[in-house]
């Protein structure tokens, strides 16, 4: 079954890497970080549905399915099991949903390990000179990755569990944003007016208010209280309704239950919703006012004005999955929103970051032409 699911992450990294081979980029080692960003992108949409699909127990062990390396093997484990419980977590679609996002992170994997192997050959090559080929954050990447697969195997074993599934979530962001910044390295500077770098301590704030607003909206997810508040911008017409949030936010416990084994209350999952969509707000406030910074500085406009429309795309996803009851496709593009901020926010800081560390020398320049002036 191993030698089965190796050679099936092997070919899902297979079209990935021939679209490297044969493009015309002569920067192929640049082209794969983009393009295991990309993957990685699609395999956190992809996670997205399976979660908001019940799908995360489709197939109840691991890491293959009932012992197999595909769902279509386990047909008969499977059928037994819809059979026995025909509203349960197991089904032969589920079972697809988990082994496909379990392929497409196996493809992420052989992906990751390529950059790393490419990173080493081509800093030993240029006897540890080139920078672009700095190992030490692919090897990062690789030990990240099998964390993560790590958190992946735990959220199917324990059945789960709403702190692994929120953790599984954070890693994978957390994943996405170190592969952009190690894609973000890779591409030629820009021009950037030097005030950027005033901007370096508030764009690693905003980028850590929005890996608390993921947590918190994981949690969300994993608890299943997306509905505890149907109406907007009050929750069951009060602007601070009834709520527990010491059963809400008590973090090791099993799913739907309190820490003492009883059913979680439904003030409990309102208070999960409603510090949610409180803290939304806050986020909205930081990003675009983060978003409008950027837009008045030189060589950062583009990334502002997509970063102010992604921040207003997300707040407006996240209003209408409200109204409209959570309806799936919304769901799963709210956590794409959430995705491509992290995307741009790592861009901007890479940006800025660039910036601070570039600023003294430029100072030393001009220092130095002015005395040689006079």
């Amino acid at each position: 079954m191993l030698i089965q699911l190796a050679i099936m992450g092997l070919l899902a990294a297979l079209l990935p890497l021939a679209l490297v081979w044969v493009s015309r980029d002569s920067n192929k080692y640049r082209k794969l970080v983009w393009v295991t960003v990309f993957l990685t992108f699609d395999l956190i949409m992809f996670g997205a549905f399976t979660r908001l699909t019940d799908s995360g127990l489709g197939c109840p062990d691991w890491p293959g399915c009932y012992g197999h390396a595909n769902p279509l093997q386990a047909h008969d484990s499977i059928s037994a099991a819809e059979a026995a419980m025909p509203q349960g977590p197991v089904t032969v679609v589920k079972a697809w949903i988990e082994m496909i996002h379990r392929y497409l992170a196996m493809g992420v994997g052989v992906l990751i390990i390529a950059s790393m192997v490419i990173a080493w050959r081509g800093w030993l090559r240029s006897r540890r000179r080139d920078a672009l080929f700095s190992p030490w954050l692919p090897t990062f990447l690789f030990g990240f990755v099998c964390l993560q697969g790590a958190f992946g195997a735990w959220t199917v074993t324990l059945k789960l569990q709403p702190a692994i599934v929120t953790t599984h979530l954070l890693l994978g962001m957390g994943l996405l944003m170190l592969l952009a910044w190690l894609g973000a390295r890779q591409n030629p500077p820009s021009a950037i007016a030097a005030q950027a770098a005033r901007l370096r301590t508030p764009a690693a704030a905003v980028l850590t208010l929005l890996f608390v607003q993921i947590a918190l909206g994981g949690w969300v997810s994993t608890n299943y209280a997306a509905l505890a508040c149907l109406d907007f911008p009050l929750c069951h017409g009060e602007l601070v309704p009834e709520m527990d949030f010491a059963n809400g936010f008590h973090l090791w416990r099993d799913l739907g239950r309190t820490a003492a084994g009883d059913f979680l209350p439904f003030q409990a999952l309102t208070a999960i919703h409603w510090v949610h969509r409180l803290f939304a707000f806050i986020v909205f406030a930081g990003v675009g006012w983060l978003a409008l910074k950027a837009r008045n500085t030189a060589g950062l406009e583009r990334l502002g004005t997509w970063l102010l429309i992604a921040i207003c795309v997300q707040f407006l996803t996240g209003m209408t999955t409200v109204f409209l009851k959570w309806p799936l496709a919304l769901a799963v593009l709210h956590n794409g929103g959430a995705a491509v901020l992290v995307l741009l926010l790592t861009m901007l800081n890479y940006q800025v970051r660039m910036t601070a560390q570039t600023a003294p020398d430029r100072t030393a320049t001009r220092l130095s032409a002015v005395r040689g002036a006079t």
